[in-house]
């Protein structure tokens, strides 16, 4: 943060004197408007905009109204309620979030965007949901397309898409300053008896439309959270529910507190600052140029495959972005920039007996041109493509290649009376793979009436595999617990193995790794009634092939031997012949254990069903339910192991209420997850379940003097319930925050 904080104080004391200057009245507060649901116009379906009941995939929108009334404190919170979407909250900072299959720590196959730019990391195939750089009270709405897109996005659009879309400053004139600050219960696990946790942060908006030609809008802020509280124990030893007769689970979770790397670490908040600004140039002709630069610092812990890291003050994501509008042609450019060090909180360097450092730095730049026509009155052409160049710079991949990536989409849609037919494909050639990647889509759309919609679509995506993927290069040490040898050996050897041995080993890429496919299958409905209720319905098939996963190899496949021992072996005092004694009793020490590897095909198959009403008076109310079945192993030379499967929960059910007129501004909502199975951290005794919970969120705001003063008290998890997203992760308990938003 120290690295940030002069820019974000300069652009903060920059946009002062305007903020003081400012005598505008603000824009009339109204209530939530009774908008006909089928005329919701969404963009990120097939790039050109359309209604929500013509769009050619399944997809839901988070309304400016729901998310101004949302208890939500991070991204994910505001997208639990989506249908389909799979969320899990590990720390203070670190969100995941798939579509229609198992999360995880690491969830590589969603991608996101701001405004069409993509916020995917590509050296890794992460999402730092925490660096967007500006806040929620910004954005105009959020398009979730549920279900694979890469026929319009490209790679990385595996599972779906969430496109955040923000307002543009000559939409949002006018100043806004928002305080918060609240308390978060840590009353469990590592934290009993320690008392409570805090949150602040504060934001300043200021937007302004001097003339007819400029448009600006500056965004600065900041927030904090104190860590959560960390499980105690061990995981609990269980039935495998994957491997009959096999157990999983009877680590021991390490200690929140000080300690050696690999026995403990230090459970951390996170800080969070960021800026935004962007100026609109309206050109003669109808044209416009959209300028947009902005910085966010992510600091805090990030869970991976490895166990977790510490992303360090000072780590931020930065970017740069050009736009050209003129009807239907759309053109950008942008750059993307990351730098960051992280090092391990568990896992230590073998080489320099310190934590495992994880350093990146990358830039992005990608420039993309669009275009969309429509001919004789029936048919809507878009077509369009883009470059993208990958510089990467990090400590886990030294031989990691840098690349370059190039694509190019077409899509037709036909309509004919009450039918409609979108058929398109992407092809991409990225630098990493031998072959380009067809993408195909086609939607078949019957309308029996304009407010409702049956749709049936094919649809195939792919992931490329990220850097790291193809060119991790590390050892980390894996502490070895062998005092069960201590009977077997002679009495002056016993003290040799009274500690656990730090086993040194290998975690590696595979650069001739494919690309991850998947082919979709979906039946769809959305309709509307008298312009107040909406309902939808979808029952998808999902199947996956060559799934990039990080492997734990069987220890045999590439053993230390007597004539190569481990490092440290002889010097603590084990004779080498051990090694074979231990190979003959089927006991073997692995070089390497980890490996990224294509798996083989799985189903996953669900059923969603959603209702939304608007009552009126600015109320509205949304109910949905997800059914996700358990993924199948599909019949193949060489399945998917079944000792790598996660299993997401079967069950998700999302109720809600929010309210927004003249005067109140509230919202209550209701999540209910089945329980999970991971299998995504370290080694199968960290695996298990995480327990069913029932996230209850809700907030209550007024509003003064003709809504120019907005106070709110917001709540997540109001029952104070011990709630664990996953089985490795922290401890969630009840938060409760007071905001205070100023308009001018």
């Amino acid at each position: 943060m120290s690295r940030l904080m002069p820019l974000l104080l300069a652009c903060v004391l920059w946009g002062a004197p305007a903020l003081a200057q400012d005598n505008s009245a603000p824009p009339p507060d109204k209530p939530a408007e009774t908008v006909k649901r089928e005329e919701t116009v969404v963009v990120s379906a097939s790039k050109v905009e359309s209604t929500l009941v013509d769009a050619p995939a399944t997809m839901s929108v988070v309304s400016a109204e729901t998310i101004a009334s949302s208890a939500a404190q991070n991204y994910g919170d505001l997208l639990r309620s989506v249908p389909g979407i799979n969320v899990i909250q590990t720390s203070a900072r670190d969100v995941n979030l798939t579509n229609r299959q198992a999360s995880g720590v690491v969830a590589t196959s969603q991608l996101a965007l701001v405004d069409g730019r993509t916020i995917y990391l590509d050296f890794f195939g992460l999402i730092l949901w925490d660096a967007i750089p500006f806040s929620p009270s910004e954005v105009k709405q959020i398009e979730v397309v549920r279900g694979p897109a890469s026929a319009v996005w490209g790679a990385n659009a595996l599972t779906g898409v969430v496109n955040i879309i923000t307002r543009t400053p000559r939409e949002s004139a006018g100043t806004e300053v928002t305080l918060q600050g609240g308390i978060l219960n840590r009353d469990a696990g590592s934290r009993q008896g320690d008392g409570e946790g805090t949150t602040y942060g504060a934001n300043v908006f200021m937007a302004r439309a001097p003339n007819e030609r400029w448009a600006y809008k500056l965004s600065a802020g900041w927030f904090h959270s104190d860590a959560f509280a960390r499980p105690v124990g061990t995981v609990p030893v269980i039935p495998d529910p994957r491997i009959p007769g096999a157990f999983v689970g009877g680590a021991a979770y390490p200690i929140d507190g000080t300690g050696a790397p690999g026995t403990a670490f230090e459970n951390l908040g996170s800080s969070q600052p960021k800026v935004d600004l962007r100026a609109d140039q309206e050109l003669s002709g109808g044209g416009r140029l959209s300028y947009s630069v902005g910085v966010a610092g992510s600091e805090g812990i990030v869970h991976t495959g490895i166990g977790p890291f510490h992303i360090e003050d000072g780590s931020y994501v930065g970017y740069g972005r050009v736009g050209f509008t003129k009807g239907s042609l759309k053109a950008s450019a942008f750059v993307n920039v990351v730098d960051a060090e992280a090092p391990s909180l568990l896992v230590a360097d073998p080489a320099t007996g310190g934590p495992l450092q994880l350093n990146f730095k990358t830039q992005s730049y990608d420039l993309e041109v669009g275009h969309s026509t429509i001919l004789g009155g029936r048919h809507i052409l878009s077509y369009g493509g883009n470059v993208r160049r990958n510089n990467f710079d990090i400590t886990l991949t030294p031989n990691g290649e840098d690349r370059t990536e190039l694509g190019a989409y077409f899509q037709e849609e036909f309509f004919v009376g009450r039918f409609r037919l979108a058929a398109g494909a992407r092809v991409d050639k990225f630098g990493n793979l031998d072959d380009p990647a067809f993408s195909p889509r086609v939607t078949a759309i019957f309308k029996p009436t304009p407010s409702h919609a049956l749709r049936l679509s094919f649809n195939k995506a792919f992931r490329s595999p990220s850097v790291v993927n193809n060119f991790l290069e590390t050892t980390i040490v894996n502490p070895v617990d062998l005092s069960p040898l201590a009977p077997f050996l002679p009495p002056p050897l016993q003290p040799a193995v009274a500690t656990p041995f730090p086993l040194v080993v290998g975690a590696e890429g595979d650069p001739d790794l494919k690309k991850e496919s998947l082919i979709a299958y979906e039946v769809g409905y959305t309709g509307t009634f008298k312009d107040r209720t909406t309902v939808g319905l979808a029952f998808y098939i999902n199947d996956t092939d060559d799934s990039i996963n990080l492997v734990i190899l069987p220890p045999e496949l590439d053993p230390y031997t007597p004539q190569n021992p481990p490092p440290g072996w002889v010097e603590r005092g084990l004779p080498p012949q051990l090694i074979g004694l231990l190979a003959q009793n089927g006991v073997f020490l692995p070089q390497t254990a980890f490996r990224y590897l294509n798996l083989g095909p799985l189903r996953n198959k669900g059923f969603e069903a959603s209702i939304e009403h608007r009552f009126g008076h600015g109320l509205s109310g949304y109910a949905n339910y997800s059914w996700q079945d358990r993924p199948e192993v599909r019949d193949d030379p060489d399945p998917y192991p079944a000792e790598e499967l996660s299993l997401p929960p079967t069950h998700r059910l999302n109720l809600g209420l929010s309210l927004d007129n003249h005067r109140y501004r509230a919202s209550v909502g209701v999540s209910t997850v089945s329980q999970a199975f991971w299998a995504d951290v370290l080694t199968p005794d960290y695996f298990g379940y995480s327990d069913s919970y029932t996230l209850v969120n809700a907030s209550f705001g007024v509003k003064w003097n003709a809504g120019r003063i907005i106070t709110s008290l917001k709540a997540t998890n109001l029952t104070n319930e011990d709630i664990q997203q996953h089985v490795f992760g922290d401890i969630l308990k009840r938060s409760v925050s007071a905001e205070a938003r100023l308009t001018f």
